[in-house]
């Protein structure tokens, strides 16, 4: 498979991945600090990760534009939200030696003013909302079947309700998303293609 159609399926398979990590870490009624903890964080970070190369990818399909390039900000800037969070509970399971104390290292860095709104409930939010509208921006150019953006959303929500549906929310997104790898495929081969001398 051609890296940039990787990098479309790798954010999904990120979000699954800590969900199932998650889950198997909660079996044993002990969930953080611990290696279970730092396992799961770190896998949703690399998805996090991956998801910048993949929203620039689907972004490509589109012609350019205003809409297209603002769409793409909103996500990313989103993702960078998104990813300080992951890496503050990574960095606060590392420090906590007990659950207790992981939650209060969170308290206090929730408590330094704007933290909360640019790292938990608002800003993180935008990844979100720029990847369904990049989804439907896709299915209006028929890049993508016009069920991508509605199941894209269903798998964003489901782990909304409860964490434990992660891997479900990781699958929908990555079915929602792997209509568009035939097109990136193509695209990057034109791409790589060796250009005729004449």
């Amino acid at each position: 498979m051609k890296r940039a159609a990787l990098y479309v399926i790798a954010g999904p398979v990120g979000i699954a991945a800590y969900g199932l990590v998650r889950l198997w870490g909660k079996s044993d009624g002990v969930y953080g600090p611990g290696f279970d903890w730092q396992a799961a964080h770190l896998v949703a970070l690399a998805g996090m990760v991956f998801f910048v190369p993949g929203v620039l990818t689907l972004a490509r399909l589109l012609p350019p534009s205003p809409w297209r390039t603002g769409v793409v900000v909103l996500t990313l800037v989103g993702l960078a939200a998104t990813m300080v969070q992951f890496g503050a509970d990574i960095v606060e399971g590392l420090l906590a030696e007990d659950r207790a104390e992981m939650s209060a290292l969170s308290a206090d860095f929730k408590d330094i003013p704007g933290v909360e709104v640019a790292f938990y409930d608002v800003v993180p939010q935008l990844f979100f909302l720029g990847l369904v509208v990049l989804a439907g921006m896709l299915a209006a150019k028929r890049r993508l079947p016009w069920w991508s953006a509605p199941l894209l959303l269903v798998g964003i929500v489901l782990p909304v309700v409860t964490l434990d549906l992660l891997p479900i929310g990781g699958l929908c997104m990555l079915v929602a998303l792997s209509p568009a790898l035939r097109t990136v495929a193509r695209q990057d081969e034109r791409a790589t293609s060796p250009v005729a001398v004449h």
